[in-house]
């Protein structure tokens, strides 16, 4: 069974959602279902259709999450230090347009790039992995190659 690496932070961020999942959307799309029934034949019931395709969707994720939770490692970046790898918070700068960017490397259930959160998976966290602050990295994208060098490296 594939473990799932995840930061503490990522690890609440999932439970959290799972909870609000449970507790919230599933009772409210509950009484959605219970109050579009009444309204009669279910056939042509645009409401109940709605809400059944609702429902689908939220006991599709509460088990997605139950299942990445289930096989979470949990990695405290805090205790990390040296070169880049799983959970550094590192500084780059692009060598062509020096724009500076930071970006923590994360797991790929808590990955989200407008919040500087870089899946592990990703050709620059693959790049990054293993190099020190000052190294340069060339990675392949869908918009061509692009070289960053590394200005800081974080483990918080």
């Amino acid at each position: 069974m594939e473990k799932h690496p995840l930061t503490r932070a990522g690890q609440h961020m999932l439970d959290a959602e799972l909870k609000t999942l449970k507790s919230v959307e599933r009772p409210a799309i509950i009484r959605a279902i219970a109050e579009a029934r009444e309204h009669g034949d279910l056939s042509e019931n645009a409401e109940y259709h709605a809400a059944r395709e609702k429902q689908s969707f939220i006991e599709g994720r509460i088990k997605e999450l139950e299942s990445i939770l289930s096989r979470a490692e949990v990695i405290d970046p805090s205790k990390l230090s040296g070169s880049v790898k799983f959970g550094a918070k590192v500084t780059l700068v692009d060598e062509d347009t020096d724009e500076e960017r930071t970006y923590q490397i994360v797991g790929e259930p808590e990955a989200d790039l407008e919040k500087g959160l870089l899946n592990l998976k990703s050709p620059l966290a693959r790049a990054l992995i293993g190099k020190d602050e000052g190294d340069s990295v060339d990675v392949k994208t869908p918009g061509g190659s692009r070289s960053y060098e590394i200005l800081s490296i974080r483990y918080c």
